[in-house]
């Protein structure tokens, strides 16, 4: 079992490497951070369950640091805020969490970044359509059939695999990459 998830994994990230087009996404999603970041902008994230975790993880690496001290930027996962998340939930309903904290916080030229190993959950879907008439930049995480989110998303990055585990490794590693260039080309040593 162990040798079978390992062997798994890299077999994922192995269609990764091979994928010349999924490469080349990776690295122009890169490249409209940098430009929202040097135009003073915000990348936003949502995703939700283990999802929402892997977009805290990625926002802390840009807020706070990745692999060196460097001025912070600005990198917001929209459902830290645990009051706001069950107010709106409750008085609106689930599936406008994200689109009303597009909403307030989102302008036209910021990033939004959405994960979802299936690519059908409504909420997300509903924040991705309204990052889109807001002007922003919408990109999806996501398995390798895209779900909705294929038709919703400015650029999706689609892990070749139906997976859920194998799915959210490999965000995690696309998204460390794109930390990586947008630090190190935002900050040259």
């Amino acid at each position: 079992m162990i040798e079978n998830s390992i062997k798994n994994s890299i077999d994922t990230k192995q269609k990764i490497l091979n994928n010349k087009d999924l490469l080349q996404k990776i690295q122009a999603v890169a490249d409209k951070i940098i430009a929202c970041y040097r135009q003073d902008g915000k990348v936003l994230f949502c995703g939700n369950g283990g999802s929402a975790a892997d977009a805290q993880h990625l926002s802390a690496e840009l807020s706070g640091r990745y692999y060196f001290d460097r001025p912070p930027l600005y990198a917001e996962a929209l459902h830290a805020n645990t009051s706001y998340l069950t107010a709106v939930a409750n008085d609106y309903s689930f599936n406008d969490v994200y689109s009303r904290l597009v909403i307030a916080n989102g302008r036209k030229g910021d990033v939004l970044v959405a994960l979802s190993t299936s690519g059908n959950s409504p909420n997300i879907i509903n924040a991705i359509e309204q990052a889109n008439k807001i002007g922003m930049f919408t990109v999806g995480l996501t398995g390798e059939s895209g779900g909705k989110m294929k038709n919703a998303c400015q650029t999706l990055l689609n892990i070749p695999s139906s997976d859920t585990p194998r799915i959210q490794e490999s965000h995690i590693l696309i998204g460390h990459i794109i930390c990586e260039i947008v630090e190190s080309t935002i900050f040259p040593k």
